[in-house]
C-alpha cells in the first residue's frame, strides 16, 4: 500500500510539475495468461497522453474487477531527459479455470446440489465459458457464455442455455400440490459499459414451462398439465462501485433486472416483474468486513400459484428450506459480519455472522400482506469461510440458519463463493 501511495502522489507532482509531458508507452507487466493486448484495450491511458493520475486510478480500478485479475498496481518511471514518463501496470493474476458447487439441505432431509466448471479467461481475454449439472430430485443442465468486451472496449455478448427440472410446490387454497417443473431456455444479451462503474444489458430470452403434475391437492381451476411457449425481454442496470482488497469489499452496488414476459397461450396473461438488489459493503477495522443486501421486487400481481419471487435456500434465506412458499411482490434483507481469522500468502479463513430476513406478498393479494406473520421469515446463522486469494472466486462457504419466526425451520446451506 505505501508503494501505491508514493506512486500517486509522484503522478501528482509530475502532473503538476509537468503538465505537458506525455506517456511514452504504457507497458504490462506479471500478466502470463491475460493478454497484454486486452489489458491495454480496456484500460484508458494511451501513449502520447499528457500523464492523467485520475485516469490511472481509474484502469487500476478496473483491472482489479477483471476475473483474471486478484491484484493490481503502477509505476511510473522517467522515459528521457525531456520529462516524459512510462507507465507500467503490475498484475498478479488469479487462476481462472474454477469448479463450482451449491449443497443445501435443512431439517426436512431435503437435500439438493449444482456443481460445474467456469473459465473465466478464455483466450485471455477474459471470457467466461462455464456450465453445469444440477440434482434437485430431478437432473437439469445449462452452459453460459460471457464475453462483455468482445466487440470493443464497450460492447459484448452474453449467451446462455439452461434446462432445468426440479420438484416445485404449488400453493393452492385446499393445500399444497408438487408439480415436476421444467424450464428450457436460451437467452441472448447485449452488453454495454457506459463507464466502469455504469453497465447495461438487454436481450430476449426464449423459453418452454412444463408443470406436471405429481401428488398432493388438487383444484379444478389449477392444471394438472401445462405446457407452454414464452418469451421474455429482459434490461438490467448495473452500478458497481465496490472497491475490492482482496477478501475485503467496500462501497455499494445497484442492480435493477426489469423483464417482460409473454406467452403463446391466450390463458396466461402478460405480465411485468422488475427487482433491485442494492449492496454495501463497509471495512471494519483491518479484519473486519460488513456486508448488506437488501432486494426489493414487485411484479403483476396475479392470482397464480405459480408467482415468481419464491422464497429459498440459495436464493435469499439460509436454513428456510428449498422453495418453501411464493409471491409477487417481496422485500428481502441479508446482513452479514465477515471478520477475517486467518490471512496466510495464498489461504484465508473468515467466520461470518448473518440476519437473514424477508417478506412476500400473496397472489392477488395486496401490500399489507408485507405485515402477515405468516409472510415473515427471520434466519439468524453463522457461516465460517474457506478463501484461497490466488484463484477467483475460490471461496467455500457453510452456513447455517435457524429460524425464529412462525413455522421456522433450521438448515446448512453449502456453496461457492459469498452468499452476496
Amino acid at each position: 500500500m505505501m508503494r501505491i501511495a508514493l506512486a500517486f502522489f509522484l503522478v501528482l507532482v509530475v502532473g503538476m510539475a509537468y503538465g505537458q509531458n506525455e506517456v511514452v508507452d504504457v507497458k504490462v507487466q506479471g500478466n502470463k495468461r491475460t493478454k497484454t493486448s486486452f489489458i491495454k484495450k480496456i484500460t484508458k491511458l494511451k501513449a502520447g497522453m499528457k500523464l492523467d493520475s485520475s485516469l490511472i486510478e481509474e484502469d487500476i480500478y478496473r483491472l482489479k474487477r477483471l476475473p483474471s485479475v486478484s491484484h493490481a498496481y503502477f509505476q511510473v518511471f522517467p522515459a528521457n531527459t525531456e520529462g516524459d514518463y512510462n507507465v507500467f501496470y503490475g498484475i498478479e493474476e488469479n487462476f481462472t479455470l474454477i469448479p463450482f458447487a451449491s449443497v443445501y439441505t435443512s431439517n426436512n432431509d431435503e437435500f439438493a446440489f449444482r456443481i460445474g466448471l467456469q473459465e473465466f479467461n478464455v483466450f485471455g481475454n477474459n471470457i467466461t465459458l462455464g456450465g453445469f449439472y444440477q440434482r434437485d430430485v430431478f437432473n437439469s443442465i445449462g452452459a453460459h457464455l460471457r464475453a462483455p468486451y468482445l466487440f470493443s472496449n464497450k460492447l459484448g455478448l452474453a449467451l446462455s442455455y439452461q434446462d432445468l427440472t426440479t420438484q416445485e410446490p404449488v400453493f393452492l387454497d385446499a393445500g399444497t400440490a408438487d408439480y415436476k417443473y421444467n424450464n428450457e431456455s436460451f437467452e441472448v444479451l447485449g452488453l454495454y459499459e457506459i463507464n466502469f462503474k455504469h453497465r447495461l444489458e438487454f436481450g430476449i430470452n426464449f423459453f418452454t414451462e412444463d408443470y406436471r403434475y405429481l401428488f398432493g391437492s388438487t383444484d379444478p381451476d389449477v392444471p394438472q398439465a401445462l405446457n407452454v411457449n414464452k418469451h421474455l425481454f429482459k434490461f438490467i442496470y448495473n452500478y458497481d462501485a465496490i472497491k475490492y482488497y482482496y477478501q475485503y469489499l467496500s462501497g455499494f452496488k445497484s442492480t435493477l433486472n426489469l423483464q417482460y414476459v409473454n406467452s403463446a397461450n391466450e390463458q396466461l396473461p402478460e405480465f411485468v416483474i422488475g427487482f433491485n438488489d442494492f449492496t454495501y459493503f463497509f471495512r471494519v477495522g483491518q479484519k473486519g468486513n460488513w456486508a448488506n443486501r437488501l432486494r426489493l421486487g414487485l411484479s403483476s400481481n396475479l392470482d397464480t400459484p405459480f408467482a415468481p419471487f419464491a422464497v429459498d435456500n440459495n436464493l435469499n434465506i439460509r436454513g428456510v428450506g428449498n422453495t418453501i412458499d411464493r409471491g409477487t411482490a417481496a422485500i428481502v434483507l441479508n446482513t452479514e459480519y465477515r471478520h477475517t481469522l486467518m490471512d496466510k500468502d495464498w489461504f484465508v479463513l473468515q467466520s461470518n455472522i448473518f440476519v437473514d430476513g424477508g417478506t412476500w406478498r400473496n397472489p392477488g393479494g395486496d401490500f399489507s400482506d408485507f405485515g402477515d406473520d405468516q409472510n415473515l421469515r427471520v434466519y439468524p446463522g453463522i457461516g465460517v469461510r474457506f478463501i484461497h486469494k490466488k484463484i477467483f472466486n475460490a471461496i467455500f462457504r457453510i452456513d447455517y440458519g435457524h429460524g425464529v419466526t412462525n413455522g421456522a425451520s433450521k438448515g446448512i446451506v453449502f456453496g461457492i463463493g459469498q452468499y452476496f
